[in-house]
Order: C-alpha cells, then structure tokens, then sequence
C-alpha cells in the first residue's frame, strides 16, 4: 500500500535543546492560532536534523531553528531563508539575511517579535490566513481602555488618561475579557494589534 503524505501545512521546530523545542511549541499552538497567523497547521519538533529529513515533512510554510544548527546546514536553510526563524541569543554576521527571535528576550519582547513575524510573512503572503476584524464587537470607550491595557497603563492611569472612575476601568476590563474570552495581557495585545486598536510600534 503507497505511503499517504500528509498534504497539511507544517510549523518545523528544530533545537537541540527539548524544553527550548517544547517552549517554542507552546507559544506557537497557544498564540499563533488565535491571531490567524498560519491558519490550519501542525507543528512538527525535531532535535536534530537528522531526525527532521528522515521524516521529511512535508509542505513546511516556517522554520523555527536553532542558530547553530543553521550553521551546520547552510545550504538547505540558505534556500529556505525566508521562511526560517533563527532562534538565537547572539548576531551571526553569515546569517544577517535571517530573520531572529532572541531567546533571551523577556515575554513582552518576544510577543513583538511573533506580531512583526506575523506583519511580514502576511505582507510577503507567506501560509498566512487573513485574520476577521473583530474590533466592532468592542465599544468605542472598551476600544480605548484595551489599547492602554496593552501599552501598560494600570487601572488608576487609565482611569486618569479617560477621566473616568476606576470602577468604570474595572467594568470595561471584565467586559473586554469577556468579549475577546481571555485575560492574558499577550493575548489583549495581540487582538489589539491585529485589529488596528493600538500600531505595533507602540508597545
């Protein structure tokens, strides 16, 4: 019976490091789907690029790789250079065509970094779905109180910026989480940034 290959696309994941592999996954399936980054994908992790051709993925549409690895494989990234991610912690001067994830970075840096990936491959029509603006289902006063929550601003800043009462910011906090159906402050910014709430150049 003739090998079936799975025709969906792929996230390719390749560190030597497993807890850096499993990390990388975890941001990816958590936050990448919410902000219609790469539409209906698996992520695939390897330790090794052995491991990775001998499973040949197909339809792979990004590559998150380790930096060292990268080195060690310059030829097959070197074709693949727009579609790969290093994952680096230092500059490598022959591979300045690539773009980086710092892994250093603090989370809010590193949400950035995924939200300007995103912006790019989206602009380059690299496996990217177009997102559903959904800012409408926020009011225009909810739409303000977000775009401060993501740059920052605590309750009584927010309330001093809108001059409005604290409470009021509570009330239009607790309606916003509801509405969008999440709490964390990655993934408030990520909505506010895909729908045009707040530009990325202001985190």
């Amino acid at each position: 019976m003739p090998l079936v290959m799975d025709s969906k696309p792929k996230i390719v994941i390749i560190h030597s490091n497993s807890l850096c592999c499993l990390a990388m996954r975890t941001i990816l399936t958590d936050i990448a789907p919410f902000m219609g980054m790469f539409g209906e994908v698996d992520i695939a992790t390897h330790n090794s690029m052995d491991e990775f051709l001998s499973e040949a993925p197909q339809h792979a549409i990004m590559y998150f790789v380790e930096d060292q690895m990268v080195l060690r494989n310059i030829d097959f990234f070197t074709t693949q250079a727009r579609r790969c991610i290093l994952l680096t912690d230092q500059e490598h001067p022959q591979l300045a065509n690539f773009r980086k994830v710092d892994v250093r970075q603090p989370e809010r840096e590193l949400l950035k970094c995924f939200l300007t990936i995103h912006n790019s491959a989206h602009s380059a029509h690299i496996g990217t779905q177009q997102p559903k603006k959904e800012a409408e289902i926020l009011s225009e006063r909810e739409k303000e109180v977000l775009a401060l929550i993501v740059k920052g601003f605590i309750n009584k800043e927010i309330a001093d910026r809108l001059n409005i009462s604290t409470p009021t910011v509570i009330f239009h906090r607790k309606n916003i989480i509801e509405k969008i159906g999440s709490k964390s402050i990655g993934r408030l910014t990520i909505y506010a940034v895909i729908n045009g709430i707040v530009d990325l150049k202001e985190l």
